[in-house]
Formats: C-alpha cells, structure tokens, sequence
C-alpha cells in the first residue's frame, strides 16, 4: 500500500515539474480539452451502455401482468419512465455539452448569473406539476386497490409467520368467523379461532399454504401477521401490502389469467404464481414463499369441495364405544369351534 502512495506521489511531482517547464497554461489548456472530449465521449458510450443493458434484461424486468390492476400499474410506469426519461436525456445532453462547449480557454471568463426571479419559477413549477401528475395517478391507482372491493368479490385471509403463509377460505356461509390471539395454538389452532362462533365451522385452512382464486373474479385480501410485520408480495399481479401484527390490511385484485394459461404463455411448464414476503423477517425470510393458483370456477369448486373444514382437523371426533348396557358381541362359528375344543 505505501508503495503505491509512493508510486502516485512521484507522478504527481513530475507531472508538477512537466507542467512548470513546458508552462502552466498550455498545459491546462490540453487538459481541458482532453477531458472535454472524453466527457462527450462518456455521454455517448454511457447512452449505448444504457440501451445494450435495456436489450439484455428486457426479458428479466417486470413479469406478465395477471390482473385488471397489474395493467393499470404498467401503464403508470410506462408514464412514469417516459416523463423521467426524457427529463433525464434534456438534462444529461445539456450537462456534457455545456462541459465541452464552455470548457475554460484564454478567450473566455466565466460570467457570474446571481439571479433570475423568472427562471427559479419556471423550473420550480414545471417539474413540481409534472411530480403532481404522476402522484395523483399514483394515489388513484393506490386507492382502488386498497378500497371497498367489489360486493360479488370473494374473501381470503392471508396471515404471515416465521416462515409461512396460512391462508383461510371462507365455507359456505362465505363469512370468515372471529379470531382470538389468545387461542393461538400450533397444535390444533393455528390463527386461533373462536369456536363459540358458528362462522368458523365451516372455514377452510389450507394446509399446504396454497392460495386459490377464480379467473376472472375480484378477490379481497384480508391480510395479518402472528408474529413479526411481514409483506404480501405478488408480482405477477402487481400488489404488495404489509402484514402487521394486531392490524388487518387489505387489498382486492382481479386475476385475468389462470396458472394453466401462464403455463402456456411462458413455455414453462412449471411455471406458478408466487406469493413471496418481500419484508426481512428472521434468519428463514428467504424461504417464505407460498403458491397462487389461479383457476376456473369449476375448477375452484372441485378444490373446496375436497377440504375438510378446519373444525372438524383440529377436532376430531372420539372414537365409538360400545353403548353401556349393550350385549357383547356374538363370536363367530369359527371361534366357538375353537372354544369347544
């Protein structure tokens, strides 16, 4: 390390006495115009390194929009990155080239501009409007996804903890009954459930963590956490809401396209939806991730109808036992030969 301190120090100094016997000025003269030309030449290599890594990752951006929302949230990126994008353009071309067009030369003395009332408004209110614009398209699309869903829309509950998702379905009564942190038992009561109200006892826990929707119909995300603040994040419907202990979050979305269908679009097919937990939570964050699967009514119907509601798995009934009183069972020939003998 101290050699090269020593190396840079030596080049300093003989670039210093290069400098005082050719003569100082010449000698910044070149220098500025060498750096001039190599700032434009950085402009132009950076625009290039700009578009070869957009043709590179164009591919790896944002995955297809599965829903009614994720159209709505592209277009508004799309405005976004355009408005952005050509403020960031006018504002790069004009820097480089004021750099190479009024680099410091013997024929030029820089010009001290104090203040201009007129130009500190335009280029306060320009871009404080432009601002404006896109947080209002921002706040609309914000309060539609977290307002009143839609009456027809079906209700799920997603509750995070260290490091899974438990998702609960409504049954037919299509209302999720009361919970109680009191109640929380591993065991046999995993979001704690009030057993004294007769709307639990037809909800449905699935027990693989998989959350199943219906193309084409809106669904309402009732959204919580056991433990620590976690994160509902589903990029392909472009929706993300925070999952806070002792707080109920919601947001409600229409999925457009079923996991099947996906499948088809992508070439993959293993392709699957994929709820993720896009807030550090412990040391297993990594592998809190759960499944959506989108699918037809039909299909939808044919899931539920084959799950057990979670009363009767964390309940079980005892097993029979013969009535008090009842006669003993009869043996079988076979068994009064064998007595017999």
């Amino acid at each position: 390390m101290m050699l090269v301190f020593v190396i840079i120090y030596q080049i300093a100094k003989a670039s210093e006495y290069a400098t005082i016997l050719r003569g100082e000025e010449k000698i910044n003269a070149r220098v500025n115009r060498t750096m001039a030309w190599l700032l434009v030449a950085f402009f132009f290599l950076g625009l290039y390194g700009i578009f070869m890594c957009h043709q590179a990752l164009i591919d790896r951006m944002l995955p297809i929009s599965a829903s009614e929302h994720g159209v709505e949230y592209d277009s508004m990126f799309l405005v976004t990155l355009v408005v952005t994008g050509i403020v960031f353009f006018i504002t790069q071309t004009a820097l480089f080239w004021f750099a190479y067009r009024y680099q410091a030369s013997q024929k030029r003395t820089a010009f001290f501009y104090a203040h201009n009332n007129r130009l500190e408004i335009v280029w306060t209110t320009i871009p404080a409007i432009a601002m404006a614009v896109l947080v209002a398209i921002g706040l609309r699309n914000w309060g539609r996804m977290t307002g009143a869903a839609p009456k027809d829309a079906m209700v799920v509950e997603v509750v995070g903890k260290q490091f899974n998702w438990i998702i609960r379905y409504p049954g037919k009564d299509g209302a999720l009954g009361k919970r109680d942190f009191r109640k929380i038992n591993d065991a046999n009561n995993v979001l704690g459930l009030d057993w004294n109200d007769k709307d639990n006892m037809d909800d449905v826990i699935a027990q693989n963590g998989e959350l199943h929707l219906v193309v084409n119909k809106p669904v309402s995300l009732l959204i919580g956490s056991r433990d620590v603040i976690h994160d509902v994040g589903l990029p392909h419907f472009r929706m993300k809401m925070d999952a806070v202990p002792g707080i109920v979050t919601t947001i409600w979305f229409t999925p457009t396209i079923t996991t099947a269908k996906m499948k088809e679009i992508t070439g993959n097919k293993d392709f699957v939806y994929e709820i993720s937990c896009d807030q550090m939570c412990g040391k297993g964050h990594y592998s809190m991730r759960g499944t959506v699967i989108v699918e037809t009514q039909a299909e939808y119907d044919a899931w539920m109808a084959k799950q057990q509601t979670y009363y009767a798995s964390a309940n079980p009934a005892p097993a029979a036992t013969p009535a008090e009183g009842a006669a003993p069972e009869q043996k079988t020939d076979s068994v009064k030969a064998i007595t017999m003998k």
